[in-house]
């Protein structure tokens, strides 16, 4: 029963998250366009499962990754093992990634888009290779990027010149990196926080700071997203420079 009334309320809360963008929908589509909306009956089933599928994905979140993500990495902390942490983190990264809907159907765009503009050959081959490579790269720096962002929840590291460092590299490589990659690879920055990675690599950094000693999970527990969204840009433009 308890968890029955902890579902509603989680149902309550996705329709209210939702409630802007409907009412901003509506506005314009009956204030400013003044036309009826078509297909109401498909639009109201829709909005249905849209809070639907809404609530259950963050019920199960909240039920089921975050609890998973802390207490993997609670463990990994009490156990001392700072090689098996690091493997962990990487795999976490690689494995969310590399699975990633939005990732793949960027790589695949980005991929046509090459060989249309002659940079590979326009077989389905060479578009899967360049596609995939791409795929590789976003995941290898991710997990690496998640090494990174736990090393320095470890070592007590400031985030602040960590990041400013990173942008400046992005920054210097964007001055070498073929024109039409840089587009793709800021994307990729972007299409790596996602439905999957964000939770796990959330709860991984704040059930880490929680367990550390001297380390605070509102300072310290945060953060690594940061550094998924960075290193991918760096890597894309690499792989941009030695893949054509």
């Amino acid at each position: 029963m308890q968890g029955l009334k902890a579902l509603l309320h989680s149902m309550v809360n996705s329709f209210k998250d939702l409630l802007p963008i409907v009412l901003v929908v509506l506005f314009f589509q009956l204030v400013v366009l003044q036309e009826p909306l078509p297909n109401v009956v498909s639009i109201l089933f829709g909005l249905l499962l849209v809070v639907l599928g809404l609530t259950f994905f963050v019920f199960g979140l909240e039920m089921g990754l975050f609890p998973i993500g802390e207490s993997m990495a609670q463990s990994f902390a009490r156990k001392g093992s700072v090689l098996w942490l690091m493997v962990f983190s990487f795999c976490l990264g690689f494995g969310t990634t590399i699975a990633e809907p939005a990732l793949t159907a960027v790589s695949a765009e980005a991929a046509e888009v090459a060989a249309e503009g002659g940079m590979i050959a326009m077989t389905d081959e060479s578009m899967q290779s360049y596609a995939d490579g791409l795929r590789l790269s976003v995941a290898i720096s991710v997990g690496l990027a998640i090494v990174l962002g736990v090393l320095r929840i470890l070592k007590g590291w400031p985030i602040q010149w960590m990041i400013i460092g990173g942008y400046i590299g992005v920054v210097i490589l964007t001055g070498f990196a073929p024109e039409y990659i840089i587009g793709v690879a800021y994307d990729s920055g972007g299409v790596t926080t996602s439905t999957i990675t964000v939770p796990l690599v959330t709860a991984l950094g704040v059930g880490l700071a929680s367990t550390i000693k001297g380390r605070n999970p509102m300072l310290d527990g945060f953060g690594l997203i940061a550094f998924a969204s960075l290193l991918p840009m760096m890597f894309v433009m690499v792989y941009g420079m030695i893949a054509v």
